[in-house]
């Protein structure tokens, strides 16, 4: 066992953890991939399924984490050291966490930086008149150009780093306070700028207003399962991202309120960028379900078309970078204090450790878009980019909570009770005693089929062949961790 760090840095304030660990969760996906989801699965009927998934899966898998870093006052580093029983194999799942948020950062901080590269081009005007050929083509300069690739995420890195430098209250929480609220300003400024484009009606009846007919013609259980996927990756959990800031927070308060406030900041924001995006793609003509380029391509030629674009389009890409630069911070964190913890490092040798690893291991992903482009991992027109958001979306994130759920409710793990105490502790919000039922044995089958559906839509298409052997290896690396959780507590003596 571990013992505990006894002057670990705490958060200064209540309102800091919150905004720190919302801004952890609020990332690129909030506002790239849910408002395109909302387009591709019928609007609102997606969102009314999302949002209940989001309350009977992401929250407690959230507690979970919260819980596990508060007990232990360590990061995933040396959580389940510190909790588990004595004989027991719960640490060896620390290397999901750890190996996630580092693969996380390797290709988080190059898509940070098309933000900011986005950033300027709207700035420079770049955009201003260009047709929707010049919008593309510009993407794909820009992709093909390393050194430029290079720099941004360069940059992002340097930034995260020098950020978390300055500790947990003089850093972390005092940068990460006021880029939320810059945040959320701007999102309230364009959000009231496109709920008021002519003919945005549309848009916004598409958006608030569920259409069950077209979710049928869709198909219901794809629906589902993209509300599904959507509420547990939204949040960021299952790889000890959440855990950390568990450890910097006092017993004043219960951790379900704590967790729920958390949730509803970071269902704020994919609210509203659905707000900003979708009634401006109605009125403007543009398609709002055009998935992955969404950003990059669709909103570019959205803003070209706009009066005032230039204005507009720099507004919105600096919420972009705040939004992607509070993960980088929150993940680079989570970093540093790995290696405090099991190398005992003071927070500035880590950093000065860890930047130059960090910028190294991006490079990869920067290569992948132009001289190593020929390496396609995952079949034709695949990046290195996609391997490792597939290591971390399709296999990190669902097989981390997995973990997290057991260790949280196994009589061999830390266990409900040990949960069910520390979750409580404090003033507010307690964690339903009812729902033991639920989250020992229906949520880690939840995880279980998010994991391999993704399996199956990822390879199905390869062919037979390719899908039985992956799916072989999906099942190997549940069955992997489903032994070493299944180790029992040495007897004593």
């Amino acid at each position: 066992m571990s013992e505990q760090q006894p002057n670990r840095e705490k958060f200064a304030s209540r309102l800091g953890f919150i905004l720190v660990s919302a801004g952890c969760a609020i990332g690129i996906g909030n506002v790239w991939k849910f408002p395109y989801l909302c387009g591709q699965y019928g609007g609102a009927a997606f969102i009314l399924i999302y949002l209940v998934f989001l309350v009977i899966m992401g929250i407690p898998v959230m507690i979970f984490e919260f819980a596990v870093g508060r007990a232990s006052q360590h990061s995933a580093a040396l959580a389940f050291d510190t909790l588990e029983p004595e004989g027991t194999h719960w640490h060896i799942m620390k290397i999901f966490c750890m190996v996630g948020n580092y693969l996380l950062m390797m290709y988080y901080t190059t898509v940070c930086g098309w933000m900011f590269d986005y950033f300027v081009r709207q700035c420079s005007g770049e955009f201003v008149g260009a047709t929707p050929k010049q919008v593309q083509t510009g993407f794909n300069e820009m992709l093909g150009n390393t050194g430029e690739l290079a720099l941004c995420t360069i940059v992002v890195c340097l930034i995260g780093f020098l950020i978390c430098f300055f500790g947990v209250q003089n850093g972390v929480e005092r940068i990460t306070k006021w880029m939320m609220a810059a945040l959320f300003i701007l999102m309230i400024i364009l959000t009231i700028h496109s709920v008021f484009l002519e003919g945005a009606g549309a848009g916004i009846r598409f958006y608030l207003v569920p259409d069950f007919k077209k979710m049928a013609e869709i198909g219901i259980g794809n629906v589902v399962y993209q509300a599904m996927g959507q509420s547990f990756f939204t949040l960021s959990i299952g790889m000890g991202s959440m855990l950390i800031f568990g450890s910097y927070l006092d017993k004043e308060r219960s951790l379900t309120g704590e967790a729920t406030t958390v949730t509803s900041l970071d269902t704020a924001v994919a609210l509203m960028a659905g707000f900003i995006i979708i009634p401006a793609c109605f009125a403007f003509g543009i398609q709002p379900d055009a998935g992955p380029s969404l950003i990059f391509i669709t909103i570019p030629n959205l803003f070209a078309k706009m009066p005032g674009g230039q204005f507009w389009g720099a507004l919105f890409f600096v919420f972009l970078s705040f939004a992607a630069l509070s993960t980088v911070i929150a993940v680079f964190e989570n970093i540093i204090a790995f290696d405090m913890d099991l190398f005992k490092w003071s927070r500035k040798k880590s950093v000065l450790i860890c930047a130059p690893i960090l910028i190294a291991l991006s490079l990869p992903c920067v290569l992948g878009f132009n001289v190593w482009s020929g390496f396609q991992p995952l079949g034709k027109g695949s990046t290195i980019l996609d391997l490792e958001d597939f290591i971390v979306s399709n296999n990190v994130l669902p097989l981390g909570s997995f973990v997290f759920v057991l260790f949280c409710t196994r009589k061999n793990g830390w266990g409900w009770d040990n949960f069910l105490k520390e979750a409580d502790t404090g003033k507010g919000v307690k964690f339903p005693r009812s729902i033991r039922w639920y989250v020992t044995w229906v949520l880690p089958v939840i995880i279980l089929v998010i994991f391999f559906k993704g399996y199956y839509d990822k390879f199905a298409p390869m062919g037979r062949g390719p899908l039985v052997g992956w799916m072989i290896f999906a099942v190997a690396l549940v069955g992997f961790l489903l032994y070493c959780a299944s180790s029992k507590p040495r007897k004593s003596k």
